[in-house]
């Protein structure tokens, strides 16, 4: 009976202290303008904690963790969580996918969860807190265009603007829908510094901002749609508040535009006056056929470089072709672009360049080449025509009627009887019959007194590493700046990114002292870390450098902080890691 008892009593104890992680959320159903909170809690130290991609959502603030311990009536409980805020960034049913932990060496999951967003809801404020302006009526997007009625592939630009009042500011600003340009061939043009400086909208003076300059090519003709540019803004609105100090309070909110979809009415290049060898290039180019030379001698190769330059749609047709004499081989051409694409369209040059290799003696002409282009500014086409080249071949076999080819394509070559065995080996390599003997050869006493030239250098290379080994203190030091390296890789790799280089920087400092206190994440006070630390001959100098870089971390997760500010943080989490491996004993 007692057996069963104690089996009985095991199992409910085993499954009283089973492993939970679960998510919980503050509400399944909000409007667009509303904040969702969501918390993954566990009842054991959980590490290697991975957050779903939250699709649908924006996260606004988080994570922020909280571990907590306690013992009721000799049963102690613990629990740690990870706390976020997101704000939906659409409408309809979301659904938030799971969280994984790894907790004992095994990997815990979260059910997904399923999110009902509605059309923005009325929030009640205080009247004090009402915006002095409407981000509505203060912030616009707008994309300007160039021309509305283009000729097909005539370079137009779109230039997004983000006008916004002198009265509020912009704290952030994400894409939500890249435009599309659908029938055009498009090259957007880096913006590397955004300046805000003054400009009007319907009259008004507001503060202006480039976001995308984009070159576009129409392909064909009709009416073309741009789909349009979508922003969603945080914003800060001032309010009738006013501080302690008499300044205006500010509020925040959010915004979304859109620059709208716009439609170009393309016309076609017209067809009276259009030659047959039309390819399209349209602009205004120069065309030039050079030769690398005219006189060559059997055997011999010379490059022949098609080349049109200037401004227009240069990577949007192709060159003419040269027509050659069968009794010149000509191989595939060698495409070459130099093209810039500043706001004005594409300007520089393209070429084919080809190797033509003669077989016969003789003279051969290479035919005019012509290249026809659409001149944008006096609205018709016009042809550019190469002279004729003539190629020159010196010597070599002469073919029947000096340039006439079979029918496959290849000369048949005339040799006089005289000459059938002109072209068999003429130079032989002799080799001598009686060969030297190794013993006394060059080659022997290199062999021979090699070794006693190593021998000096492998002694000098020796007392090199033992002067190495020797020096205790430097390979310490390598060793910290390596080992502190291994713990913050992952913060360098979010350098760019505020929120997640935090988060990374203080679980690798959190990580590091767990490997050499030997201590779980559930002791980590920073009384406990100062303490012990101290007691392992640590100067109180480097202990409270340790405990300010985490205080630091928590609270820079909130607040704005500087690309410079970031880099300063991680270098000092470098030095103060490697100052503790070498202290701590």
């Amino acid at each position: 009976m007692k057996k069963y008892l104690i089996l009985f009593l095991i199992s409910f104890h085993g499954l009283w202290a089973q492993v939970q992680f679960e998510a919980k959320v503050s509400k399944n159903t909000l409007g667009l303008n509303e904040r969702l909170r969501i918390d993954f809690t566990m009842n054991a130290d959980g590490d290697n904690f991975s957050p779903p991609s939250f699709e649908g959502f924006r996260i606004i603030a988080g994570p922020s963790q909280q571990v907590s311990q306690s013992w009721v009536n000799g049963r102690s409980s613990f629990n740690k969580s990870y706390s976020y805020f997101l704000l939906p960034t659409q409408k309809g049913a979301l659904t938030i996918k799971q969280a994984a932990v790894e907790i004992n060496g095994q990997i815990y999951k979260t059910n997904p969860i399923k999110i009902n967003v509605t059309a923005a809801v009325p929030q009640p404020r205080d009247p004090n807190d009402e915006p002095q302006v409407s981000a509505n009526d203060a912030i616009h997007l707008v994309a300007e265009i160039s021309k509305g009625n283009p000729y097909v592939n005539e370079p137009i630009t779109v230039v997004y603007k983000l006008y916004f009042s002198y009265n509020i500011g912009i704290t952030n600003w994400r894409e939500l829908n890249k435009p599309k340009y659908n029938d055009f061939w498009s090259q957007n043009i880096d913006i590397k510094q955004l300046v805000a400086e003054e400009g009007k909208y319907n009259g008004e003076k507001y503060r202006c901002v480039v976001l995308r300059k984009t070159v576009l090519y129409p392909q064909k003709s009709g009416k073309l749609e741009i789909e349009p540019l979508s922003l969603d803004i945080d914003v800060q609105v001032p309010t009738n508040r006013r501080n302690f100090f008499g300044q205006v309070q500010v509020v925040e909110d959010n915004k979304r535009v859109s620059a709208g979809s716009k439609t170009i009415t393309v016309k076609p290049l017209p067809e009276v006056g259009k030659p047959i060898d039309f390819s399209g290039a349209v602009g205004r180019f120069n065309f030039s056929v050079t030769p690398s030379k005219t006189s060559l001698k059997n055997g011999e190769s010379l490059d022949l470089k098609v080349v049109a330059s200037g401004t227009g749609n240069l990577k949007l047709f192709t060159l003419p072709k040269p027509v050659v004499p069968n009794s010149l081989e000509m191989y595939d051409a060698v495409h070459n672009e130099k093209v810039s694409t500043p706001l004005s369209g594409m300007n520089g040059q393209i070429s084919d360049s080809y190797t033509i290799i003669p077989q016969f003696k003789g003279k051969y002409p290479i035919k005019p080449m012509t290249f026809t282009y659409f001149d944008l500014s006096l609205g018709k086409y016009k042809t550019i025509t190469s002279p004729e080249i003539i190629i020159n071949v010196l010597d070599g076999p002469t073919s029947e009627n000096n340039a006439v080819a079979t029918t496959t394509g290849v000369a048949k070559m005339k040799v006089n009887a005289g000459e059938q065995f002109r072209f068999i080996k003429l130079k032989t390599t002799l080799s001598p019959f009686h060969k030297k003997d190794f013993l006394g050869s060059t080659l022997f006493y290199i062999l021979t007194f090699l070794p006693l030239l190593i021998i000096p250098i492998i002694v000098l290379l020796k007392k090199k590493k033992e002067a190495i080994d020797g020096d205790v203190v430097g390979i310490k030091i390598k060793l910290s700046n390596k080992l502190a390296k291994k713990f913050l890789s992952e913060a360098k790799q979010q350098i760019q990114n505020k929120e997640l280089f935090y988060i990374a920087l203080e679980k690798a400092m959190h990580n590091f002292l767990k490997a050499k206190l030997k201590i779980e994440t559930s002791d980590m006070s920073k009384d406990i870390i100062q303490e012990i630390l101290l007691s392992r001959n640590v100067k109180e100098e480097a202990v409270n450098t340790f405990i300010d870089l985490t205080k630091n971390c928590e609270f820079a997760r909130y607040a704005p902080s500087s690309s410079v500010a970031i880099q300063q943080d991680y270098d000092k989490a470098v030095a103060i890691i490697s100052e503790l491996e070498k202290q701590i004993s």
